[in-house]
């Protein structure tokens, strides 16, 4: 027995010390590229994505959306909450109309495009002739009943009112895919389903589409990444006590990116689908970092988890619609003092901060 302590002892310290190196105590510093910026996300994450990339536009070149729509979608309809409307006219307004479902109940992208330039006014975002020569990538599956596909239709027409033109926006809603980010991986659930861990295989892989179409024409993924999935400190970059983020989040670095400047691109889980509830599963099922290895792309995972009280989301959802402030108003959510956004907007300015500012 005493003869194998010194190798359970060596084993153990093994264990501790790569336990230690997958742990980064903060986010580094990686000197990269400040002007090629993009965000993307999935459900409330697509939603998320939607308001960080008009509240910071001027920081970003393009985004993703899967299954999300517009911008302050939670205040379509000034008569209800929020909350109401995130519920409802964010989702599925007609879910329990039956045969009833006016196009007045889905969230209008006009009149939410002119509150954005009201905004943009009040400078309490940046200005939206930021965004005309940005990149816009919009999906929707043919079976989702979460977020219906005329909610997301009001999200191409928020973008048109804009201005970006035909060219800068690709809307797929051919696919017969369930609520769920897709790919093409046959181990991930059937396309048509909704289930956990929302991620389904549709032969299409959409984390490569979405940044093609923001960047252009794009080196094949690899098929082993050979990068630094790095856990670091979230926690130093939330000023607030009601953000319902988790303490750690996750940044993938290509080797290249040690060496050069890159690009970031925030990808943001959806509901359900953050650490705490599904470990690694979305950062390292969903196909971003293979993409991101060829292409010089350091790849942002800012996470969410559940909370039940002070703030209330059970569900581990990115806030859209006021929970931040506990319901109450004045509501930031979509503006650029959101403690979510602004969380997330530090993060960048330390990936993209010179490697030699941060000691």
């Amino acid at each position: 027995m005493l003869a194998r302590i010194p190798l359970i002892l060596a084993g153990f310290l093994i264990l501790l010390t790569t336990h230690a190196h997958a742990i980064e105590a903060r986010l580094p510093a990686m000197n990269a590229l400040a002007d090629q910026t993009s965000v993307s996300g999935l459900s409330s994450g697509a939603y998320m994505a939607a308001q960080f990339h008009i509240a910071y536009s001027e920081k970003l070149v393009g985004a993703g959306f899967v299954a999300g729509g517009p911008w302050n979608c939670a205040s379509t309809f000034s008569f209800m909450s929020p909350l109401s409307n995130a519920l409802t006219t964010c989702m599925d307004p007609c879910k329990y109309t039956w045969f009833i479902c006016p196009s007045a109940f889905f969230p209008d992208g006009d009149e939410l495009a002119n509150l954005a330039k009201e905004s943009g006014a009040a400078e309490l975002i940046d200005a939206p002739a930021n965004l005309m020569d940005d990149k816009v990538y919009i999906f929707s599956g043919q079976s989702d009943k979460t977020v219906v596909t005329k909610v997301v239709d009001s999200t191409s027409d928020f973008y048109r009112s804009i201005g970006l033109s035909n060219n800068q926006i690709i809307y797929n809603k051919s696919v017969d895919a369930g609520h769920a980010f897709i790919t093409n991986d046959a181990e991930d659930s059937a396309c048509n389903v909704t289930q956990t861990p929302y991620i389904n295989n549709c032969n299409i892989p959409q984390a490569q589409k979405i940044l093609e179409h923001i960047y252009g024409e794009l080196n094949e993924p690899v098929a082993i990444t050979e990068g630094d999935l790095l856990r670091f400190n979230q926690r130093a970059f939330i000023e607030s006590d009601i953000t319902s983020m988790d303490d750690d989040a996750y940044v993938y670095i290509p080797q290249s990116c040690k060496t050069q400047q890159c690009r970031v691109h925030v990808a943001l889980h959806g509901c359900r689908q953050g650490v705490s509830a599904i470990n690694t599963t979305y950062i390292e099922q969903t196909g971003y970092m293979e993409v991101a290895d060829s292409n010089n792309i350091i790849v942002l995972y800012p996470q969410v988890k559940a909370s039940h009280v002070n703030p209330v989301n059970p569900r581990g959802c990115w806030d859209f619609w006021g929970y931040t402030s506990n319901n109450l108003p004045p509501f930031d959510y979509a503006y650029k003092t959101a403690p979510q956004m602004q969380a997330i907007n530090q993060m960048i300015e330390r990936l993209i901060s010179p490697v030699e500012d941060i000691k």
